[in-house]
């Protein structure tokens, strides 16, 4: 028997190739392909029959370019919604792979479609569980997607497929989820590697309800969703069958600029905070690239026009991401970076970024009406790690879909300091308004962290 998980940076997506002697199975495949055509390889197997836990929202699915080259059979799950693709899973059926079987089981909740895949051992007893987006590591996948009024009836699902149906199959079975900690599909996923049910059952703060009702009456509340979301669920329906990555070519700095001038393109700087505050490209979004799955499905739509700036090296695991998330349309990165661009006397901005001490002994001596504190971070971190004094808070989600009306209320406003946990979206902040106010824009480096180990005048509030 052979068994890989295959993670996904950014995106925190787990995909899974699984199979015995010479037949296999991947579960959730991502677009680009081919790390499972390589692991097939070097196990010497084939690659059988493709399953999708539920129609995905957060990435373009890989199966129909997956089966294109394995000729393996796809069976995917939500099979009331319009798939234009292979066969609907059949709940309760068992797929034999060599001496152990694959038994799909309908687990409504995250999706009313959501199937999870058990994994029988050569005793037809189950080994591991496939979850999908239902079960996470000390999370449970979301339950809002069919609107606010429908919530108590997807909790109730949700409810009946973790309570009876996942945790009865035994507490030593090891749970395979679609997602780690980082995820858009969970905010409290923990970063634990390998769970079972029965770890779940002891920590899992969404297995300790004692009854269906209160499940339903505590669970659930409508979370935003970023707007590539929408994009994702009408490809899946589809699932793309081109198999290669694009090629993304070079381009030096006049070509470069004469692109990043047109309306239709944004450019993305996804190098370290500090290169970036030192200088970049007029009006430039700074995404680094640890943050960038994470966030640019709220900044922009699939099919806008991207430049890429990072070190000058070729940007494949930028590419790669972008890719997984339905971001094709990736017009050039900067030939040899920053360096090019300065040697051919272009303009450039910058960002100022002060650490702790600096801002500290800048505001001892000033009035609360001669700067402004930006707090960007969620209401659910401020109420766990508490709230800055006279700070404006905005969180960099809201600032970006709201971006005008908030540009007008800091227009005119002198010595911005961005504040968030550590500094990093306290840069991709800075950069928004850097790109259109001409205020002094100052990044805290080190955040709220630094914040909390030091003496600064001004207080947290819990």
């Amino acid at each position: 028997m052979f068994y890989k998980k295959i993670s996904s940076k950014g995106l925190a997506h787990f995909s899974y190739l699984i199979g015995d002697e010479n037949e296999a199975a991947v579960i959730d495949p991502r677009r680009d392909i081919d790390v499972y055509l390589k692991e097939a390889e070097k196990e010497g197997t084939e690659i059988k029959y493709i399953f999708e836990t539920h129609r995905n929202e957060d990435y373009i699915i890989g199966s129909r370019a997956l089966a294109s080259v394995t000729g393996a059979e796809i069976f995917h799950a939500d099979g009331q919604l319009a798939y234009q693709y292979e066969n609907t899973v059949e709940a309760g059926k068992k797929y034999k792979l060599g001496r152990l079987n694959l038994e799909a089981m309908h687990t409504p909740g995250h999706t009313k479609g959501s199937h999870s895949y058990i994994l029988n051992d050569y005793d037809d007893q189950p080994w591991m569980i496939f979850t999908g987006d239902i079960l996470f590591a000390n999370d449970v996948g979301r339950i809002d997607f069919y609107g606010e009024e429908n919530i108590p009836e997807i909790a109730a699902l949700l409810y009946d497929s973790l309570y009876n149906k996942i945790m009865p199959l035994g507490d030593g079975v090891i749970i395979c989820p679609a997602h780690g900690a980082g995820s858009v599909c969970g905010s409290q996923i923990a970063d634990r590697e390998i769970t079972t049910i029965g770890i779940e059952k002891k920590s899992n703060p969404y297995l300790q309800y004692k009854s269906k009702e209160e499940f339903v009456s505590e669970v659930g509340e409508m979370e935003e969703k970023p707007q590539y979301f929408k994009a994702m669920e009408a490809a899946n329906l589809e699932a793309p069958a081109r198999t290669e990555l694009p090629f993304v070519k070079p381009l030096k700095p006049g070509e470069f600029e004469e692109k990043a001038a047109q309306k239709d393109y944004v450019v993305i700087d996804i190098r370290s905070e500090s290169d970036f505050a030192s200088a970049h490209v007029p009006s430039a979004l700074y995404l680094r690239d640890n943050i960038l799955a994470s966030f640019i499905g709220w900044f922009m739509p699939t099919d806008k026009k991207i430049l890429l700036v990072n070190d000058g090296s070729y940007p494949e695991e930028t590419i790669r991401t972008l890719y997984r998330m339905g971001y094709e349309k990736i017009e050039g990165y900067l030939y040899r970076g920053m360096l090019s661009w300065n040697m051919a006397g272009k303009d450039s901005n910058s960002i100022s970024a002060v650490n702790i001490s600096e801002f500290c002994d800048f505001v001892k001596d000033k009035n609360k009406d001669e700067y402004l504190l930006l707090d960007i971070r969620k209401e659910e971190e401020k109420e766990e790690e508490g709230y800055l004094e006279s700070a404006k808070e905005i969180p960099l989600n809201d600032l970006q879909a709201d971006l005008n009306n908030y540009l007008a209320e800091l227009e005119n406003k002198k010595d911005i300091y961005v504040f968030c946990g550590s500094g990093i979206r306290s840069m991709t902040a800075a950069s928004l308004i850097n790109a259109h106010l001409e205020a002094d824009v100052k990044v805290v480096l080190g955040g709220l962290t630094a914040w909390s180990a030091s003496k600064c005048l001004l207080k947290i509030k819990k």
